[in-house]
């Protein structure tokens, strides 16, 4: 009897130690294993190409984790509006001080710290405050309270309760409701412990993939969710440009797990969708792209900054202007300055011609008017040509030729040959004067025959010429031999 004893508290020992959760990773290499073992059998794949695709497959994201102190209001967590937080590993204990406590004459507080973070998120313009959290087990109470910073000694006010939280969601998670859409029995007192029912498969244990999300947004009626209540979301509140707001959240359930917290300020703003595309190769390309709002009360605000950036919907808020700057390897770097109100409501789409740097690559330019019959840029007219001069100031390594071309009926072959030649030279002394290096420049005329065969194909269809003015054509790289 006592031999039996000690072998279930042995037994039981083990399953604390090891958790009673499934391995998922392990069960998916099984399958792997087995899969790839038919496939040898079926003749199908080679072992060497399962490796290499193995080996391709992403990895899943893992958690964000939590900096140290950052359960206590001093340590809060800077967010960035509109980029999301985590997933995070779960937060452990109220921290070192224990800011939050309820008392009588204050009883829609947290009773106490639990499992608390704190973030705090500056306001770059009018609007109101948004706040979605995805917690990642649907099993855990996350709460959560959010303060307006009043300045020095802010931390100690909260502890003191003299500054109060101007939003409150207590509200209890329905975990019965929750059970019976998914079909599985309520977590027992054991269960929420870690500790399995005797018995009990552990296949209980099993993410469901439900998120009970909560939060704050303006479609909610409720501006205060009690601990008597239950819901998800609370109502938004205004917010000012240059406050700063702080948000305790806290789980109240022990073991728990992580979450995701995304911030941001609704406000009638242009929402594009900004894409980048290489139209040789007849494709969308990821880029290294950082965008950059200004005319806030902090300067510069970046609003996108992403090394892999594939594509996706940016919001631009009118009364601000921006900074784009997109680069890829073997592509001409884009850089564009302009205003959220240059943008139209009809504009959905922000495409980006990603031009190539290799050598043969040509930029026709229309928009460029030299005064009639001579090699002078009209003035006013010139500014077409700034887009290339910032592309190829960003490029140093880059060398081109600078091709001019007339409109001619062929009358005075000669003299058109010269004038499109001197016109090449105009453009050259445009880029020298704004920064490019003369020596990466040369420059050509139309020859003979092209102002021939231009000529006729003008009185073929009845007098129309060929738009173009100046055509810049990639030469190669002064690193090239």
């Amino acid at each position: 009897m006592r031999t039996m004893k000690r072998l279930l508290i042995a037994l039981l020992a083990c399953a604390l130690v090891m958790g009673v959760a499934p391995d998922v990773q392990a069960q998916t290499k099984k399958k792997t294993t087995k899969t790839t073992k038919n496939t040898k059998k079926k003749g199908t794949a080679k072992s060497g190409t399962a490796k290499k695709a193995a080996a391709q497959t992403p990895e899943a994201p893992r958690d964000v984790v939590l900096p140290a102190n950052s359960n206590d209001c001093l340590f809060a967590i800077p967010l960035q509006l509109d980029r999301p937080y985590g997933p995070t590993n779960a937060p452990d204990g109220p921290g070192r001080m224990m800011e939050v406590v309820a008392d009588k004459a204050h009883p829609n507080l947290f009773e106490r710290e639990h499992n608390s973070v704190w973030y705090k998120v500056s306001i770059p313009y009018n609007g109101d405050l948004v706040i979605d959290i995805q917690q990642i087990d649907e099993w855990d109470d996350y709460d959560f309270l959010v303060y307006k910073y009043t300045g020095q000694y802010f931390s100690n006010h909260v502890m003191l309760n003299k500054v109060l939280p101007v939003a409150v969601n207590l509200a209890c998670v329905d975990s019965a409701t929750l059970a019976e859409n998914a079909k599985r029995p309520a977590r027992t007192p054991q269960q929420k412990a870690g500790q399995p029912k005797a018995g009990e498969e552990a296949v209980a244990q099993q993410p469901m993939g439900i998120k009970a999300n909560i939060g704050m947004n303006p479609e909610a009626k409720d501006k205060m969710l009690t601990k008597k209540q239950k819901g998800a979301f609370i109502k938004s509140i205004p917010v000012r440009m240059g406050e700063e707001y702080y948000i305790v959240l806290d789980n109240c359930a022990d073991n728990g797990k992580g979450h995701t917290i995304s911030v941001s300020v609704q406000v009638d703003a242009y929402e594009p969708l900004v894409l980048f595309y290489d139209k040789k190769g007849k494709r969308y390309v990821d880029v290294d792209l950082m965008i950059l709002e200004k005319g806030g009360q902090g300067g510069e605000r970046p609003i996108v900054r992403n090394e892999h950036y594939k594509g996706g919907r940016v919001k631009f808020v009118p009364g601000f202007s921006y900074t784009l700057y997109a680069k890829r390897d073997g592509y001409f770097s884009v850089f564009r300055e302009f205003n959220a109100l240059d943008l139209m409501m009809r504009d959905t789409i922000m495409l980006y011609q990603m031009e190539r740097t290799e050598r043969g690559s040509s930029f026709q330019i229309k928009d460029v008017y030299f005064e009639d019959g001579e090699a002078a840029l009209i003035p006013g007219y010139d500014s077409v040509l700034m887009d290339y001069v910032a592309m190829f100031r960003n490029h140093p390594d880059v060398t081109f030729l600078v091709k001019g071309y007339v409109q001619s009926y062929g009358v005075d072959a000669e003299a058109d040959m010269l004038l499109s030649l001197n016109r090449a030279k105009t453009v050259k002394e445009y880029f020298v004067k704004n920064g490019i290096e003369a020596s990466r420049i040369t420059t050509a005329g139309m020859t003979k025959n092209e102002i021939k065969r231009a000529a006729a194909a003008a009185l073929d269809k009845g007098g129309g010429f060929s738009g173009i003015k100046v055509e810049l054509i990639i030469t190669g790289k002064t690193t090239d031999k």
